[in-house]
């Protein structure tokens, strides 16, 4: 049974720095990809980043240049760091995980992860 715990939300201003954590269990051998989503008040889930087992990376076109998705296998935990943020960033952020392999580049769809976490609060005040 996969689990994914978030941890690492809070609030900051515009302009500062969270890092977001997901410690993932049994989920660190064979082709995996894991990612993160937000999720605004009023608004549908979107995609934020993705990293494949290789550590090939993919991030929606609102947030490159301010975040970076990494992982450490042997910690078996998936980090979001989040820099230059602003209040449109605020939201409920998950981590998900998938078996299977997707390219450097590519963005996976809400439908496209079985795995979730139970999200962690992320606010950013102006």
């Amino acid at each position: 049974q996969v689990q994914l715990v978030e941890s690492g939300g809070g609030s900051v201003q515009s302009g500062g720095s969270l890092r977001l954590s997901c410690a993932a269990s049994a989920f660190t051998s064979g082709n995996y990809y894991m990612g993160w989503f937000r999720q605004a008040p009023g608004k549908e889930r979107e995609g934020v980043a993705a990293i494949n087992s290789f550590g090939g990376t993919s991030y929606a076109d609102s947030v490159k240049g301010r975040f970076t998705i990494s992982q450490d296998n042997a910690k078996a935990t998936l980090y979001l760091q989040m820099n230059s943020l602003k209040p449109e960033d605020t939201g409920t952020y998950y981590c998900a995980a998938e078996r299977g392999a997707i390219r450097s580049g590519y963005l996976p769809r809400e439908s496209e992860y079985r795995y979730w976490g139970q999200g962690t609060q992320v606010t950013v005040s102006s």
